[in-house]
């Protein structure tokens, strides 16, 4: 089953990158300077950013389907991330850098149907097996540890 997993559109955040702390603020957001190698995963690249980078860390509506699964999360998104990164039958690093991943696949009208905690060694077939699942239009990729939003995952 082929997917793709893409991070999120540069343009939407673009206009908050080099507004000062106090701005930032205004609007909800903070930044915070990158200083471990993972730890600071960047939602457009869909990797962790590099040490001395910064990131806007800030609420984000990933599900904004109008049922009881609508959701929002506090999310990273790196100020010197070049583009909006595409990952075609791959994984992206940030989910191949963690234990485990939660999975949740969804209906066209954003009702969750299945959901699953992943190995990161079973991740890719698991991807493929919910995908080919009748009903299932997208999978939502979360983090374990703290639960946070990290990508969608179509088919191709």
């Amino acid at each position: 089953m082929p997917f793709v997993v893409t991070g999120l559109p540069i343009e939407d955040f673009r206009p908050l990158f080099g507004l000062s702390d106090a701005e930032l603020a205004a609007g909800g957001v903070q930044r915070m300077a990158v200083t471990s190698p993972v730890g600071f995963p960047c939602r457009i690249t869909l990797e962790d950013r590099p040490v001395g980078d910064t990131v806007l860390l800030m609420n984000y509506e990933h599900q904004p389907a109008d049922t009881p699964f609508r959701a929002s999360h506090a999310i990273f998104v790196g100020e010197q991330a070049p583009e909006t990164r595409r990952y075609v039958d791959e994984l992206p690093p940030v989910l191949t850098a963690r234990p485990f991943t939660s999975l949740r696949a969804f209906d066209a009208d954003g009702m969750m149907t299945d959901g699953q905690l992943i190995p990161v060694a079973e991740l890719k077939a698991a991807v493929e097996r919910m995908l080919e699942q009748p009903g299932v239009a997208y999978l939502h990729a979360h983090y374990a540890g703290r639960g946070c939003y990290a990508a969608r995952i179509e088919r191709m």
